[in-house]
């Protein structure tokens, strides 16, 4: 992101929510937080956009056909991540690189949960000035501003009150495909330091697939170049390397799958996002059973 300015594609993924709550297509999935945390132009290319109308003029088709999809992935990660987050029942929720997150506004799981946002302070002033147009969900909210090219993670965490003693789930969603391996890896010694035993980690990456680079080239062109992929087995040695034991870890069309009948087939274009979801080794998680990641209602 370029200095000075929000995150351009924290926008573009609140609009999938955004999208995803208007359209109502999956049952499980409900964000009427995105709309409010949209900035006003967004906000009102949302009001506009008609799932049942196709746009005319090749651009505004291809857009049409952005937000479509954008929808049908980020409601399969949305459902995925807060089921992880129920099953975890974690007293502290970290989520890092929070962007246009509404999680703390919209989940009532986290009425006695306290919520730690960490993001870019140029990100977190943008979101922080729409945000009192929501009532909060959690009991309390920390804002936690860091520039990692600058600041401690581990000193801002503690500085805002987090409690390394307490286990913790930390929601690392949309953020590792933008770094490199190194400054993966520095986060993730943190993470590891300040993670309790029954510490959950829930961490979004991208799979080298031909769309993952299709996807580069769209986010590169908004100034916020990719630069990691994994593969699962990678991203499993990796956790493990850190003390985490993966107990799901799947790609978007097949969590798709257990949404509706056709989410395989509509998210056929997602197949490079994947979720991971991880216990710290001491304490693995005897909660609901994990199926590719996603709990499973029973």
């Amino acid at each position: 992101m370029k200095e000075g300015h929000a995150s351009r594609t924290a926008v573009l993924v609140c609009m999938g929510r955004a999208v995803g709550h208007k359209t109502a297509a999956v049952k499980r999935f409900s964000d009427p937080t995105a709309r409010e945390l949209l900035p006003d132009d967004a906000r009102a290319r949302l009001d506009r956009f008609d799932p049942a109308v196709r746009p005319g003029g090749l651009r505004a088709r291809l857009y049409d056909g952005y937000l479509r999809n954008q929808s049908k992935l980020m409601v399969a990660r949305t459902v995925a991540i807060d089921d992880a987050v129920r099953a975890a029942a974690s007293p502290q929720v970290v989520i890092l690189g929070a962007g246009l997150d509404g999680r703390a506004w919209r989940m009532e799981e986290l009425r006695d949960v306290v919520v730690f946002e960490v993001d870019h302070p140029d990100s977190q002033r943008d979101k922080r000035a729409r945000v009192s147009r929501l009532t909060p969900a959690s009991k309390d909210i920390r804002f936690v501003p860091v520039d990692f090219t600058r600041d401690s993670l581990d000193d801002a965490l503690a500085k805002a009150g987090h409690d390394a003693s307490r286990p913790t789930t930390w929601i690392w969603e949309g953020v590792v495909m933008y770094l490199t391996r190194g400054d993966i890896e520095k986060t993730l010694a943190v993470i590891a330091r300040r993670s309790a035993p029954g510490s959950r980690l829930v961490v979004t990456y991208h799979a080298p697939t031909p769309m993952r680079w299709v996807v580069g080239f769209v986010v590169g062109r908004l100034g916020e170049p990719l630069r990691s992929v994994f593969r699962a087995g990678e991203m499993g040695a990796l956790l493990g390397e850190h003390g985490f034991v993966v107990v799901g870890d799947d790609g978007i069309p097949a969590i798709s799958a257990t949404l509706s009948d056709d989410g395989a087939a509509r998210s056929r274009f997602t197949g490079h996002f994947r979720i991971a979801t991880a216990d710290t080794r001491d304490a693995r998680k005897t909660g609901p059973e994990l199926t590719g990641g996603v709990p499973q209602d029973r």
